[in-house]
Protein backbone atom coordinates (compact mmCIF):
# COMPACT_ATOMS: atom_id res chain seq x y z
CA UNK A 1 0.00 0.00 0.00
CA UNK A 2 1.32 3.38 -1.16
CA UNK A 3 1.71 5.96 1.04
CA UNK A 4 2.53 9.93 1.09
CA UNK A 5 6.19 10.54 0.01
CA UNK A 6 6.45 13.81 2.05
CA UNK A 7 3.22 15.95 1.82
CA UNK A 8 0.25 13.70 4.40
CA UNK A 9 -2.47 15.07 2.13
CA UNK A 10 -1.53 12.79 -0.64
CA UNK A 11 -3.09 9.40 1.52
CA UNK A 12 -5.78 7.92 -0.20
CA UNK A 13 -9.20 7.76 1.23
CA UNK A 14 -9.10 4.13 0.32
CA UNK A 15 -5.31 3.31 2.08
CA UNK A 16 -6.96 5.20 5.21
CA UNK A 17 -9.63 2.18 5.11
CA UNK A 18 -7.55 -0.24 4.81
CA UNK A 19 -5.05 0.96 7.23
CA UNK A 20 -7.65 1.36 9.94
CA UNK A 21 -9.55 -1.66 9.30
CA UNK A 22 -5.69 -3.94 8.93
CA UNK A 23 -5.01 -6.40 12.14
CA UNK A 24 -1.29 -5.07 11.50
CA UNK A 25 0.55 -2.85 9.64
CA UNK A 26 4.11 -4.42 8.43
CA UNK A 27 6.43 -1.44 7.69
CA UNK A 28 9.86 -0.97 7.44
CA UNK A 29 11.00 1.39 10.66
CA UNK A 30 7.81 1.34 12.95
CA UNK A 31 9.02 4.70 14.41
CA UNK A 32 8.55 6.35 10.68
CA UNK A 33 5.17 4.70 10.01
CA UNK A 34 4.37 5.26 13.66
CA UNK A 35 5.04 8.54 13.42
CA UNK A 36 2.91 9.02 10.19
CA UNK A 37 -0.06 6.69 11.44
CA UNK A 38 -0.03 9.45 14.74
CA UNK A 39 -0.91 12.36 12.10
CA UNK A 40 -3.66 10.52 10.71
CA UNK A 41 -5.04 8.72 13.56
CA UNK A 42 -4.73 4.83 13.18
CA UNK A 43 -3.83 2.93 15.76
CA UNK A 44 -3.22 -0.22 14.19
CA UNK A 45 -0.58 -2.44 15.50
CA UNK A 46 2.34 -2.28 13.80
CA UNK A 47 5.08 -4.90 12.78
CA UNK A 48 8.86 -4.43 11.84
CA UNK A 49 9.58 -5.89 8.09
CA UNK A 50 12.91 -4.71 6.51
CA UNK A 51 15.89 -6.51 4.90
CA UNK A 52 17.10 -7.28 8.43
CA UNK A 53 14.50 -9.55 9.52
CA UNK A 54 12.34 -10.12 6.50
CA UNK A 55 13.34 -13.99 6.47
CA UNK A 56 12.44 -14.33 10.03
CA UNK A 57 9.10 -12.18 10.34
CA UNK A 58 7.48 -13.45 6.82
CA UNK A 59 6.03 -16.63 8.54
CA UNK A 60 4.60 -14.12 10.59
CA UNK A 61 2.98 -12.70 8.32
CA UNK A 62 1.57 -16.19 6.33
CA UNK A 63 0.26 -17.33 10.19
CA UNK A 64 -1.69 -14.00 10.30
CA UNK A 65 -3.17 -14.46 6.91
CA UNK A 66 -3.83 -18.30 7.79
CA UNK A 67 -5.78 -16.84 10.39
CA UNK A 68 -7.91 -14.98 8.45
CA UNK A 69 -6.31 -11.45 9.38
CA UNK A 70 -5.44 -8.62 6.91
CA UNK A 71 -1.81 -7.72 6.85
CA UNK A 72 -0.81 -4.02 4.93
CA UNK A 73 2.16 -4.00 4.09
CA UNK A 74 3.89 -0.25 3.68
CA UNK A 75 7.05 1.36 3.08
CA UNK A 76 8.42 4.67 4.72
CA UNK A 77 7.44 6.55 2.15
CA UNK A 78 5.82 5.91 -1.15
CA UNK A 79 4.86 2.58 -2.90
CA UNK A 80 6.38 -0.64 -1.77
CA UNK A 81 8.39 -3.39 -3.16
CA UNK A 82 9.93 0.03 -5.08
CA UNK A 83 13.82 -0.83 -4.18
CA UNK A 84 12.69 -2.25 -0.95
CA UNK A 85 12.66 -6.20 -0.10
CA UNK A 86 8.95 -6.33 -0.36
CA UNK A 87 8.44 -8.19 -2.97
CA UNK A 88 9.72 -11.31 -1.27
CA UNK A 89 7.09 -11.41 0.88
CA UNK A 90 4.11 -10.70 -1.60
CA UNK A 91 5.93 -14.16 -3.61
CA UNK A 92 5.43 -15.91 -0.49
CA UNK A 93 1.68 -14.81 0.21
CA UNK A 94 0.96 -15.68 -3.42
CA UNK A 95 2.58 -18.99 -3.14
CA UNK A 96 0.82 -19.86 -0.57
CA UNK A 97 -2.44 -18.92 -2.14
CA UNK A 98 -3.67 -15.89 -0.41
CA UNK A 99 -4.32 -12.49 -2.46
CA UNK A 100 -2.54 -9.74 -2.99
CA UNK A 101 -4.10 -7.02 -3.41
CA UNK A 102 -2.55 -2.96 -4.74
CA UNK A 103 -3.81 -0.03 -2.64
CA UNK A 104 -1.93 2.95 -5.68
CA UNK A 105 -1.31 5.96 -4.61
CA UNK A 106 1.91 8.26 -4.17
CA UNK A 107 5.16 7.15 -5.82
CA UNK A 108 8.83 9.13 -5.53
CA UNK A 109 10.07 7.96 -9.43
CA UNK A 110 6.60 8.85 -10.80
CA UNK A 111 6.57 12.10 -9.45
CA UNK A 112 9.44 12.82 -10.63
CA UNK A 113 8.97 11.45 -14.44
CA UNK A 114 6.15 13.30 -14.72
CA UNK A 115 7.44 17.01 -13.23
CA UNK A 116 10.94 16.18 -15.17
CA UNK A 117 9.54 17.47 -19.17
CA UNK A 118 11.54 14.51 -20.07
CA UNK A 119 9.84 11.71 -22.44
CA UNK A 120 7.46 9.37 -20.55
CA UNK A 121 5.73 7.02 -22.92
CA UNK A 122 9.10 4.80 -22.27
CA UNK A 123 10.92 4.95 -19.05
CA UNK A 124 13.10 2.22 -16.83
CA UNK A 125 13.68 2.56 -13.14
CA UNK A 126 16.77 1.13 -12.79
CA UNK A 127 16.69 1.41 -8.59
CA UNK A 128 20.31 2.81 -6.72
CA UNK A 129 23.21 3.09 -8.34
CA UNK A 130 26.00 1.42 -7.10
CA UNK A 131 28.15 3.50 -4.76
CA UNK A 132 31.79 2.60 -5.89
CA UNK A 133 32.92 4.81 -8.56
CA UNK A 134 33.88 1.67 -10.80
CA UNK A 135 31.16 -0.34 -10.24
CA UNK A 136 28.83 2.91 -10.89
CA UNK A 137 30.20 3.73 -14.54
CA UNK A 138 29.54 0.12 -15.50
CA UNK A 139 26.05 0.30 -14.66
CA UNK A 140 25.68 3.19 -16.08
CA UNK A 141 27.09 2.10 -19.37
CA UNK A 142 24.95 -1.02 -19.04
CA UNK A 143 22.20 1.77 -19.60
CA UNK A 144 23.24 3.94 -22.03
CA UNK A 145 22.21 2.05 -25.11
CA UNK A 146 18.79 1.84 -23.76
CA UNK A 147 16.07 3.88 -25.64
CA UNK A 148 13.87 4.97 -22.81
CA UNK A 149 14.04 7.99 -19.93
CA UNK A 150 16.69 6.26 -17.05
CA UNK A 151 14.85 6.94 -13.29
CA UNK A 152 17.27 6.32 -10.44
CA UNK A 153 17.16 6.71 -6.91
CA UNK A 154 20.23 8.29 -5.21
CA UNK A 155 21.54 9.64 -2.24
CA UNK A 156 22.31 13.15 -1.76
CA UNK A 157 25.65 12.37 -0.81
CA UNK A 158 26.70 10.94 -3.62
CA UNK A 159 24.65 12.81 -5.94
CA UNK A 160 27.22 14.96 -7.29
CA UNK A 161 29.77 11.78 -8.04
CA UNK A 162 27.09 9.87 -9.95
CA UNK A 163 26.16 13.26 -12.16
CA UNK A 164 29.95 13.29 -12.71
CA UNK A 165 30.08 9.60 -13.77
CA UNK A 166 26.98 10.14 -15.74
CA UNK A 167 27.72 12.93 -17.88
CA UNK A 168 30.99 11.06 -18.66
CA UNK A 169 28.99 8.15 -19.11
CA UNK A 170 26.03 8.79 -21.06
CA UNK A 171 27.08 12.05 -22.27
CA UNK A 172 25.20 15.37 -23.19
CA UNK A 173 22.23 14.30 -22.11
CA UNK A 174 18.98 16.22 -20.69
CA UNK A 175 18.54 15.35 -17.01
CA UNK A 176 16.36 16.36 -13.86
CA UNK A 177 17.35 16.68 -10.47
CA UNK A 178 14.35 16.01 -8.13
CA UNK A 179 14.56 16.96 -4.50
CA UNK A 180 12.62 16.81 -1.89
CA UNK A 181 9.47 15.60 -3.92
CA UNK A 182 6.23 17.03 -2.39
CA UNK A 183 7.52 18.08 0.70
CA UNK A 184 8.20 22.10 1.70
CA UNK A 185 11.47 23.02 -0.28
CA UNK A 186 10.75 20.30 -3.36
CA UNK A 187 13.11 21.46 -5.88
CA UNK A 188 13.35 20.37 -9.51
CA UNK A 189 16.83 21.64 -11.28
CA UNK A 190 16.67 20.52 -15.33
CA UNK A 191 19.60 20.93 -17.12
CA UNK A 192 22.16 19.23 -19.32
CA UNK A 193 24.06 16.48 -17.66
CA UNK A 194 27.45 18.09 -17.56
CA UNK A 195 25.80 21.10 -16.36
CA UNK A 196 24.23 19.42 -13.17
CA UNK A 197 27.49 17.78 -12.56
CA UNK A 198 29.25 21.03 -12.80
CA UNK A 199 26.54 22.79 -10.60
CA UNK A 200 26.58 19.98 -7.72
CA UNK A 201 30.32 19.56 -8.23
CA UNK A 202 30.60 23.08 -6.67
CA UNK A 203 27.68 23.43 -4.91
CA UNK A 204 28.18 20.36 -2.82
CA UNK A 205 25.48 17.64 -1.70
CA UNK A 206 22.01 18.89 -1.24
CA UNK A 207 19.87 17.98 1.39
CA UNK A 208 16.78 15.29 0.95
CA UNK A 209 15.56 12.91 -0.64
CA UNK A 210 17.16 12.45 -4.51
CA UNK A 211 14.98 11.00 -8.03
CA UNK A 212 17.86 11.39 -10.79
CA UNK A 213 15.55 11.45 -14.51
CA UNK A 214 17.92 11.08 -17.39
CA UNK A 215 16.44 11.69 -21.14
CA UNK A 216 17.13 8.93 -23.52
CA UNK A 217 19.49 8.61 -25.64
CA UNK A 218 19.94 9.48 -29.48
CA UNK A 219 18.41 7.70 -31.86
CA UNK A 220 21.34 6.46 -33.42
CA UNK A 221 22.34 4.69 -29.77
CA UNK A 222 18.98 3.26 -29.82
CA UNK A 223 19.57 1.51 -33.32
CA UNK A 224 22.49 -0.33 -32.29
CA UNK A 225 26.70 -0.10 -32.02
CA UNK A 226 28.06 1.39 -35.05
CA UNK A 227 30.54 -0.23 -37.26
CA UNK A 228 34.71 -0.10 -36.15
CA UNK A 229 34.76 2.24 -39.11
CA UNK A 230 32.69 4.81 -37.66
CA UNK A 231 33.58 3.78 -34.35
CA UNK A 232 37.46 4.97 -35.47
CA UNK A 233 36.11 7.89 -36.87
CA UNK A 234 34.13 9.77 -33.70
CA UNK A 235 37.11 8.64 -32.01
CA UNK A 236 39.10 10.68 -34.27
CA UNK A 237 37.36 13.77 -34.29
CA UNK A 238 37.17 13.71 -30.38
CA UNK A 239 40.73 13.77 -30.28
CA UNK A 240 41.31 16.04 -33.07
CA UNK A 241 39.31 18.11 -30.63
CA UNK A 242 41.75 17.95 -27.79
CA UNK A 243 40.15 15.26 -25.61
CA UNK A 244 42.19 13.09 -23.91
CA UNK A 245 41.84 9.10 -25.12
CA UNK A 246 39.91 8.53 -21.28
CA UNK A 247 37.79 11.61 -22.40
CA UNK A 248 37.06 10.47 -26.10
CA UNK A 249 36.31 6.88 -25.01
CA UNK A 250 33.73 8.57 -22.61
CA UNK A 251 31.97 10.82 -25.19
CA UNK A 252 31.61 8.01 -27.89
CA UNK A 253 30.64 5.50 -25.80
CA UNK A 254 27.44 7.73 -24.62
CA UNK A 255 27.12 8.78 -28.36
CA UNK A 256 27.22 4.70 -29.49
CA UNK A 257 26.18 2.72 -26.25
CA UNK A 258 29.64 0.72 -27.31
CA UNK A 259 31.66 -0.41 -23.86
CA UNK A 260 33.91 2.42 -22.79
CA UNK A 261 37.16 -0.09 -22.14
CA UNK A 262 36.65 -1.40 -26.38
CA UNK A 263 36.89 2.18 -27.09
CA UNK A 264 39.23 3.47 -24.60
CA UNK A 265 41.81 0.49 -26.53
CA UNK A 266 41.23 1.96 -29.91
CA UNK A 267 41.29 5.48 -29.37
CA UNK A 268 44.59 4.47 -27.54
CA UNK A 269 45.64 2.87 -30.91
CA UNK A 270 44.75 5.97 -32.66
CA UNK A 271 46.45 8.32 -30.44
CA UNK A 272 49.95 6.20 -30.50
CA UNK A 273 49.52 5.09 -34.02
CA UNK A 274 49.70 1.79 -33.13
CA UNK A 275 47.85 -1.06 -34.19
CA UNK A 276 44.75 -2.22 -31.54
CA UNK A 277 45.72 -6.06 -31.23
Amino acid sequence: MATPIGNTGDITPRALSVLRSAAVIACEDTRVTGSLMARLGIATPLMPYHEHNAARQRPQVLARLADGQAVALVSDAGTPLVSDPGYRLVGAVIEAGYPVVPIPGASAPLAALVASGLPSDRFLFAGFPPSKDGARRRFLAELAPIPATLVLFESARRLPASLMAAAETLGDRPAAVCRELTKLYEEIRRDRLPALAAHYAEAGPPRGEVVLVIGPPASDVAAGPPSEDDQDDRLRAALAEGLRVKEAAARVAAETGVPRRDLYRRALALDTGEPDS
